[in-house]
């Protein structure tokens, strides 16, 4: 386990233009949007997304005055491909990396499903003193999977099938998930094209390979330990018709785990609340961040 040493000097001969490389070579693509003086917000996307699936709360956070920033994890988007590092420890590596390099200090930190599961493992190898807030939304904790001390986690069951879908034909796959992610399989939805397309371009971005690993990433990993280390104030947001990552399994829980979460429940909202309720979820970030 390791801790930041705070730097109020950029690393910026390891930035060119928006690209940051990391120690092992990897070229991680991120989004630096808003005034440079603004408290910073950083964003940590879910699986096979990239940083595009935040660009409504960066849009929003940045017109009220925070620095936003967002990265395509490594193997996802416009980032690099490598073969391996695709685990909770070296995506909160590569986080801890990108908030050392551009100097953030007092970040609020934001994490969606998978994104929930790297901010905790990021505050579990590296503590909070880069960190002022946290938001956990729709995230992926403290483990997915069923186990016999989660029994209301998912069955194994459920993730073999994610990966024999991206073995098989990805980019139908991605697009018959969308409708879950968004909810617009249910009853009366008000169903987006722009918005099943957008879902299916940036998971076909990202590589084979990664995306495959991460599954056992997300689904496996126990945050625990990492939930016992938070000592800032926490946001747990998450929609009690999610069907990817169920309520009960997660936010619930991850409420007791840290000292002092807020839990905020939303009626109605999926997994895809940062997109298809945009507006409630940005009115809901920027009162914890002004709180």
């Amino acid at each position: 386990m390791t801790s930041e040493t705070q730097t109020d000097s950029p690393h910026l001969e390891r930035i060119s233009g928006t690209f940051l490389t990391t120690k092992d070579g990897t070229q991680l693509y991120f989004k630096d949007w808003g005034p440079k003086d603004g408290q910073p917000v950083v964003f940590s996307h879910g699986w096979a997304l990239t940083s595009d699936a935040f660009e409504d709360q960066m849009l929003f956070l940045s017109e009220h005055g925070y620095r936003t920033i967002a990265h395509d994890r490594r193997g996802h988007g416009r980032s690099s491909q490598p073969w391996d590092g695709h685990d909770m420890d070296t995506y909160a590596d590569d986080l801890s990396e990108l908030t050392s390099a551009l100097a953030l200090r007092k970040a609020v930190h934001v994490g969606h499903s998978l994104g929930g599961g790297e901010v905790a493992r990021y505050i579990g190898r590296h503590g909070t003193s880069r960190v002022a807030k946290v938001v956990l939304i729709g995230a992926v904790l403290p483990i997915l999977i069923k186990t016999d001390w989660h029994p209301n986690g998912l069955p194994m069951q459920v993730f073999d099938d994610l990966r024999a879908g991206v073995r098989g034909d990805r980019s139908s796959f991605f697009k018959e998930l969308s409708l879950a992610f968004y909810g617009f399989n249910r009853p009366g939805a008000r169903v987006s094209e722009g918005l099943l397309e957008s879902y299916r371009l940036q998971g076909v971005m990202g590589s084979l390979k990664a995306e495959y690993d991460c599954i056992k990433a997300f689904s496996e990993t126990d945050f625990r330990a990492d939930l016992a280390r938070f000592d800032v104030p926490t946001l747990v947001m998450h929609g009690d018709d999610d069907q990817l990552v169920p309520i009960d399994g997660s936010a619930r829980i991850t409420a007791t785990l840290v000292k002092g979460a807020k839990l905020q429940v939303f009626p109605g909202f999926s997994h895809g609340m940062c997109s298809v309720n945009k507006d409630v979820v940005n009115e809901a970030l920027l009162a914890f961040l002004e709180e």
